[in-house]
C-alpha cells in the first residue's frame, strides 16, 4: 500500500501564508517606541491598539471559521488578506491612539482571515491522520518561521524609511502571500456523522463538555503571554537590559544597542519555535496531548519565573527567547490536535476558532495591561508575574481533560 506524503501541496501553500502572514504580526512591537515618540503618546495608547489587535483576531477567528466552511477556505483567506492589507494601509495615514486603535480591528480580522483557524483546519483535512499531528506542527511551524524575519526586517526598514513606509510595505506582502491560493484545496474529510450533524448541533455538544470549556479556559495564558511578550519584549529590552560589550560576539553580528537586541530577541524565539512546535506536534501522535500541553505550560512558567528574579543581561536575554520560543507555540498543534481528535474535522475551523477566541482575550489582556502597568509603575514587573501565574493555572486546567472521543463519532 502506498504511503501517503506528510508534505502536501495544501502544507507547503499554507506554510507559506502563514509564515508571510505572521513575520508582520510579530513586528509590531518593533513599532511600539517609533509611534510613541513620534506622537509623544503614552505607552499604553499603542499598546491599547495591539491589544484590540489581538482580541479582533480572536473575534474574528470563528467568524472565518466559518465563513470557511460555508464558503470556501480560499474565499476566506482572500477576505482576510485584503483586510489585513487595508488595516496597515489605513494605520499609515492615522495620526491619533484612537485612529490606529480603530483601524487594528481591521489588521485583526486580517490575521484571523489569514491565521491559523482557517489555514490549519485546511490543512488538517488533508493530511492523512498519521501525519495529521506533525503537519500541524510544521504549519504551525511556519507562523514562527515568519516571527524569525518579521522584526528584524521591521528593524532594517525602519532604519531606511518612516513607520509609515514600512506599514505600506508589509501590506504588498500580505497579499503577495495570496499567490500560493490556487494549491489551497483540501477534500471534506468527515465521517458519516460529522456530515449528518449540523454546526450548531456540533457547538452545542462542545459548549457542554467540560473538557471543551477546559480547553477554552487554558488556552488564555498562553494568549497572555505571547502577546505581551511580542508587544513589550523589544522595549522591556530595549530599555532595562545592560550594555553589550563592544568586543563581544553580539557587537561583532552587528548588534549594538539594546534596540537590535530586543528585535533579535523576538526572532531567537521564533527560530527555537521551529524546533519547539514540530516537535510538539510529533509527540501528540506519540504522547497524551493534554500531558504535553501541561508541561508546556509549566516550562513556560519556570522560564519566566526565573528570568523576572535575575539582572536582565544580554546572555540572559538570549537563554530566556531560546528557552521560551522552544515552548511559544507548541501549544498550537496539540490543542488544534485535540479539538479535531474530540469533536472531529468538518468544523474544526469553527470549533478551534471559538478556542482560541480564549487565546485573544488572553493577548488582549496581556497586551493592554502590559502598557497600562508601565504608565502607572514605569517597568513590566507586576505584568510580568500575573503572567507567570496564568501559565501555572493553565498546567493545571489541562489535567482533568477527557482525550476519549464521542462514541457518536469513529476517528477521522
Amino acid at each position: 500500500m502506498t504511503k501517503s506524503p506528510i508534505f502536501t501541496p495544501v502544507l507547503i501553500s499554507g506554510c507559506i501564508v502563514l509564515m508571510l502572514g505572521f513575520a508582520i504580526r510579530a513586528s509590531f512591537g518593533v513599532f511600539q517606541i517609533p509611534i510613541a515618540e513620534e506622537f509623544d503618546w503614552p505607552r499604553a495608547d499603542f499598546s491599547m491598539a495591539i491589544a484590540i489587535q489581538n482580541l479582533a483576531w480572536g473575534i474574528g477567528q470563528p467568524i472565518f471559521g466559518m465563513l470557511a466552511e460555508k464558503f470556501g477556505d480560499r474565499r476566506a483567506i482572500v477576505a482576510g488578506a485584503l483586510t489585513y492589507a487595508a488595516g496597515l494601509v489605513l494605520s499609515s495615514f492615522a495620526v491619533t491612539p484612537l485612529q490606529h486603535q480603530f483601524l487594528e480591528v481591521l489588521v485583526g480580522f486580517g490575521i484571523a482571515g489569514t491565521g491559523f483557524g482557517v489555514i490549519l483546519a485546511v490543512v488538517g483535512r488533508a493530511t492523512a491522520p498519521e501525519h495529521r499531528s506533525l503537519a500541524l506542527g510544521i504549519a504551525t511551524a511556519a507562523g514562527s518561521a515568519g516571527q524569525v524575519f518579521g522584526a528584524p526586517a521591521a528593524e532594517i526598514l525602519l532604519g531606511f524609511y518612516s513607520w509609515q513606509t514600512v506599514f505600506l510595505i508589509f501590506a504588498g506582502v500580505i497579499l503577495a502571500a495570496l499567490f500560493a491560493l490556487p494549491f489551497m484545496r483540501a477534500p471534506v474529510t468527515a465521517t458519516k456523522a460529522e456530515l449528518e450533524e449540523s454546526l450548531g448541533t456540533v457547538l452545542r455538544r462542545a459548549f457542554r463538555d467540560p473538557s471543551y470549556t477546559l480547553i477554552f479556559v487554558g488556552f488564555f495564558s498562553c494568549g497572555y503571554q505571547l502577546a505581551f511578550i511580542t508587544a513589550h519584549f523589544p522595549a522591556f529590552v530595549t530599555e532595562m537590559c545592560g550594555a553589550i560589550d563592544p568586543r563581544g560576539p553580539l557587537a561583532a553580528l552587528g548588534i549594538t544597542t539594546t534596540s537590535a537586541l530586543g528585535a533579535l530577541a523576538i526572532s531567537l524565539i521564533g527560530l527555537a519555535n521551529i524546533v519547539g512546535t514540530i516537535t510538539a506536534g510529533w509527540l501528540g501522535k506519540r504522547y497524551s496531548k493534554k500531558y504535553l500541553l501541561a508541561a508546556i505550560y509549566t516550562g513556560r512558567t519556570l522560564a519566566a519565573a526565573l528570568f523576572i528574579l535575575v539582572p536582565m543581561t544580554p546572555t540572559t536575554v538570549l537563554l530566556f527567547s531560546l528557552s521560551m520560543g522552544a515552548l511559544w507555540l507548541a501549544t498550537v498543534p496539540l490543542t488544534s490536535g485535540l479539538v479535531a481528535h474530540l469533536y472531529g474535522l468538518r468544523y474544526m475551523g469553527t470549533l478551534y476558532g471559538f478556542v482560541f477566541l480564549s487565546h485573544q482575550l488572553g493577548s488582549f489582556m496581556g497586551v493592554w495591561l502590559g502598557g497600562r502597568m508601565y504608565d502607572m509603575t514605569g517597568d513590566y514587573t507586576m505584568v510580568w508575574w500575573i503572567g507567570v501565574g496564568v501559565g501555572a493555572f493553565s498546567a493545571i486546567v489541562h489535567l482533568p481533560i477527557r482525550e476519549t472521543r464521542s462514541p457518536a463519532l469513529q476517528p477521522a
